[in-house]
């Protein structure tokens, strides 16, 4: 793997001291000896309960006919049991529409949910006294999957399309035209971490609530409808997550719920931490998609329309399916331009799990589908894919999306498939996975190359809005909070690094500490790629509003004009004065300058209106661009991946070491999504994959042999973000569609013109059934 460069890069004509650095994550250490303190961690205070959900495990779906928790009330250690009924506020954990109820209450929605809640004074108890529960629920036959939805005509909200000129008339005009069905599977979040939260009892009413989120905000406002009581009284921590990936977005918001409520009802601490099988199965996955899409192109396999529809399985309740189903939609295009184009989707109401945000939130299953697409036409025609790909690229004539947004910075696109065509050897090696097809009948290679276009910003533009919370003290000591959330990401030190050059102190001088509701308010959740770009600038702005103040301080106490007070080496040069930090601060505090403020930030263009399907949903794309190599076996359907060569675009990175292990990592995570981690669920509705030993998740002897990851030359984000940088936290997830495209390059090389039955994930299940299915229709090599 290619090493990230530490020089200084130049921020006009200074050089900067901390940003554009590899600089290590601020818990790195803690990290690797096990000293970082995670909620489970946490001290317990004299007293603490211990909170376990109870559910149906032999029931899927139904109505609650009866709840006999008696034997759970009587049994050793048990304090109290939870039910419905105990709910002061609203029994709804809802992140939007509704529909999620805390405990069930007169029926069961889908196997999982929970019916009651055990609070004991130990896990160990509360997990036994949970298994002793009878409960009674109705039969009634679940819906399962998409097609068992769609059969019943079942949404969680309304239908959707974007629809650009005259698909209909563009299919029927071209030259070639071609339709299929896709299935596209989800994924589990699989954090290392499982939900959990602590709640302390405070006075009159109020809560402490220390949860493993991404969205604090919301946790607050949740519990505190659920407790009946005022956002005020509600503080939520978050320290550090042990991983999200958007499943501690809104699904965080029961587990806390349920904390939080056992407090109130015992007067005590209260702790909740899921099993993993309990988490798997209670809490939402990525959506799985149908994809039914017709393509019309003409000999060169350039487009002239499209028509796409995307199925997905919801769940039980919408959760978050409206932004995830819009984004599926903004990035069915991929990187590619469509003259006529109609694409709608269906959020499809199931009897499982409520699905929810997923790295990517649902721009992997659009982006996928349009790279189903792309090869179709390529192996029909016998051309290759990349050729087909630039044919169809955004350019300076076809450059607005579907949904009607201006692609401004098409070029970055082009040069970066461009050069990692060249560094990847691409050419040559596609000659070489030719030769070596030609000669092996049971090992084959595919290739192939493609692109990541991925919009950067909340499309509900309320969400596009950060504050930060920055105090200078007479020490010289930097305290930052702001309303991210940290999980591993790096998240809190790229804010750092931003406060750190801001005032001119060394890292150290920086202190970071836990997110809170009770320091900044009304925060939007640490989503979408935004964490940096929003809460960066927040927090420079509020580091600039003390400086300023400082500034004119300084000016006035030294007699200087304002230009000449430099701030750099935890020092302030003062025209011919050089005192350091902690004296100007000591100074300043007696001439009473305030040394404290509340940063905030809102992105500017965005200018998206659902209802209308118009307007500007992004402030600007990540672009990137993966290569990849795999060998099939086509006797077992094992697969491995040999080679993957990465250039992504982050624009002047904040600290590309960082940026560079979240691209490494997201790239990982698609593959796993794309290739070993399947979902599956029995007729009943039972979910079978709930536990490592049947849930796949890559292991580091997945990763490839060569795995060469480079960080795109770029000039700066033309947008004024963050010192430039681009966002990098979902981007990298759509690499790996280069892995799923190779294998489909791999299985249609045994019968060159036909398309591939495969389906996401390619599992060797997938792979082997598609290679029978090549052979059976005769002609295979």
């Amino acid at each position: 793997m290619n090493a990230p460069h530490d020089t200084a890069i130049m921020e006009g004509a200074e050089a900067l001291t901390h940003v554009h650095r590899s600089l290590p994550h601020d818990s790195a250490e803690r990290h690797v000896t096990g000293t970082a303190v995670y909620i489970d961690d946490m001290p317990e205070p004299q007293g603490t309960l211990h909170v376990v959900p109870g559910w149906a495990r032999h029931a899927v779906r139904g109505p609650l006919l009866a709840m006999d928790l008696d034997a759970v009330r009587n049994a050793p250690g048990v304090v109290a049991v939870l039910t419905a009924a105990d709910v002061p506020g609203l029994n709804d954990c809802s992140a939007s529409f509704g529909g999620d109820p805390v405990l069930a209450d007169k029926e069961i929605l889908f196997y999982g949910q929970v019916a009651f809640a055990v609070v004991a004074t130990s896990r160990d108890a509360a997990r036994r006294a949970a298994r002793l529960a009878q409960i009674d629920v109705g039969p009634q036959t679940p819906i399962i999957s998409v097609e068992d939805a769609i059969a019943a005509d079942v949404t969680v909200l309304p239908d959707y399309q974007f629809r650009r000129g005259a698909p209909e008339a563009g299919l029927a005009s071209a030259e070639h035209r071609q339709s299929g069905t896709f299935h596209v599977g989800g994924q589990e979040h699989f954090y290392l971490e499982g939900q959990i939260a602590l709640a302390i009892p405070g006075e009159e009413r109020a809560v402490q609530v220390h949860s493993s989120t991404q969205h604090p905000t919301e946790v607050q406002h949740v519990v505190a409808k659920v407790l009946g009581v005022s956002d005020a009284l509600v503080t939520v921590d978050v320290r550090r997550m042990g991983g999200g990936f958007g499943g501690k977005e809104s699904q965080a918001n029961q587990w806390a719920c349920l904390a939080a409520l056992a407090a109130r009802v015992t007067g005590r601490p209260c702790k909740l931490r899921l099993d993993r099988d309990d988490d798997m199965i209670m809490t939402g996955k990525r959506h799985d998609f149908r994809v039914d899409w017709s393509v019309g192109h003409d000999n060169t396999g350039r487009i002239r329309a499209v028509d796409m529809t995307f199925f997905a399985r919801c769940g039980y309740s919408a959760d978050l399916s409206l932004g995830v189903v819009d984004r599926t939609m903004f990035h069915a295009d991929s990187s590619y331009f469509y003259p006529d184009a109609q694409i709608r989707s269906r959020r499809l109401r199931t009897d499982t799990c409520s699905n929810t945000a997923f790295r990517g939130f649902g721009g992997p299953q659009g982006m996928l589908a349009a790279e189903r697409m792309i090869d179709a036409i390529a192996i029909t025609l016998g051309l290759d894919p990349l050729e087909v790909r630039k044919r169809n690229f955004y350019d300076w004539a076809r450059n607005q999306t579907p949904y009607g947004m201006v692609v401004e910075e098409w070029q970055t696109l082009h040069t970066i498939v461009e050069q990692l065509e060249a560094t990847s050897a691409y050419w040559q090696r596609r000659e070489e996975v030719r030769a070596f097809n030609a000669r092996n009948h049971v090992l084959r290679k595919g290739l192939a190359l493609t692109p990541v276009k991925f919009g950067i910003s909340f499309t509900l533009k309320h969400l596009n809005q950060a504050g930060a919370l920055v105090h200078l003290y007479t020490d010289g000591s930097i305290q930052l909070n702001h309303g991210g959330t940290e999980m591993g990401q790096g998240l809190y030190q790229k804010v750092a690094q931003v406060v750190a050059e801001e005032f001119g102190v060394t890292l150290d001088k920086v202190i970071i500490t836990a997110t809170s509701t009770g320091k900044v308010p009304n925060t939007g959740p640490t989503a979408a790629s935004s964490g940096t770009d929003l809460n960066a600038m927040a927090a420079r702005n509020a580091a600039r509003a003390i400086k300023d103040r400082l500034i004119a301080f300084a000016a006035g106490h030294f007699h200087c004009s304002p230009e000449t007070v430099v701030f750099a080496n935890n020092q302030v040069r003062a025209g011919t004065h050089v005192i350091s930090l902690a004296e100007l601060a000591k100074l300043a505090h007696m001439g009473r300058v305030h040394m404290s403020d509340a940063g905030f930030y809102a992105s500017p263009k965005i200018t998206w209106d659902r209802e209308s399907a118009s307007g500007r949903p992004f402030l600007y794309f990540a672009y990137g661009a993966a290569a990849s190599e795999v060998t099939i076996d086509t006797m077992t359907g094992e697969m491995t991946v040999d080679r993957v060569d990465i250039l992504h675009d982050v624009g002047r990175s904040l600290n590309p070491a960082i940026d560079i292990g979240q691209i490494e990592g997201g790239f990982i995570q698609g593959m796993g999504w794309l290739t070993t981690e399947e979902l599956v669920w029995d007729e009943q509705g039972r979910l079978r994959t709930h536990a490592p030993s049947t849930y796949k998740i890559p292991a580091i002897s997945d990763t490839p042999a060569e795995f060469n990851v480079a960080l795109y030359a770029s000039p700066g984000n033309p947008e004024e973000t963050i010192y430039r940088s681009k966002a990098v936290g979902e981007p990298p997830v759509m690499l790996a569609n280069s892995v799923f495209c190779a294998i489909t390059d791999a299985v249609a090389s045994l019968r060159p013109g036909t398309v591939p039955q495969l389906d996401a994930p390619a599992t060797p299940e997938a792979i082997l059934k598609a290679v029978q299915a090549m052979r059976q229709a005769g002609g295979a090599r």
